[in-house]
């Protein structure tokens, strides 16, 4: 069995280097990814995803923090930081304008390795967070609540 630990690790090197195409090949053709602000659903939209916030955050680094296992499923925690040099899509379905404002916002992973490559990765941040480090006035809608 292979480490799981290898494909995550390679995300995390691809994506400091702005490599999309080296960050789409730590995918399988039919992984799924899951965010906040996005589904990918294949390889291409996956790199579509990461290549839309390095355009507006194209500086932006992830430093690990710690990685738990669990069989072929590995649980990351790290840090996003950058500075804002382009448009981001917030939430509401605005779209924030470069502020060059700096920022650093606390995020984890959950994702599962089958043959050496993420076959599923969901990614847990705070968009409020974010949002309010980028001076974004962030507006919602209401919503239609489960009774």
């Amino acid at each position: 069995m292979s480490d799981p630990r290898r494909p995550l690790e390679r995300l995390r090197k691809t994506f400091n280097r702005h490599d999309l195409d080296g960050l789409a090949e730590t995918f399988s053709p039919g992984a799924v990814l899951v965010a906040p602000d996005g589904v990918g659903q294949d390889r291409d939209e996956i790199a579509s995803y990461y290549g839309a916030f390095l355009e507006a955050f194209p500086d932006s680094r992830c430093t690990p923090q710690s990685v738990t296992i669990s069989g072929d499923t590995l649980v990351a925690e790290y840090t996003l930081s950058g500075t804002h040099k382009g448009a981001y899509l917030i939430p509401g379905g605005g779209v924030a304008e470069a502020t060059g404002r700096p920022f650093l916002v606390r995020a984890c992973s959950v994702s599962t390795v089958e043959n050496d490559l993420i076959v599923s990765h969901r990614i847990f941040y705070d968009q409020l967070e974010l949002g309010a480090q980028l001076g974004a006035s962030l507006q919602f809608e209401e919503q239609e609540r489960w009774v």
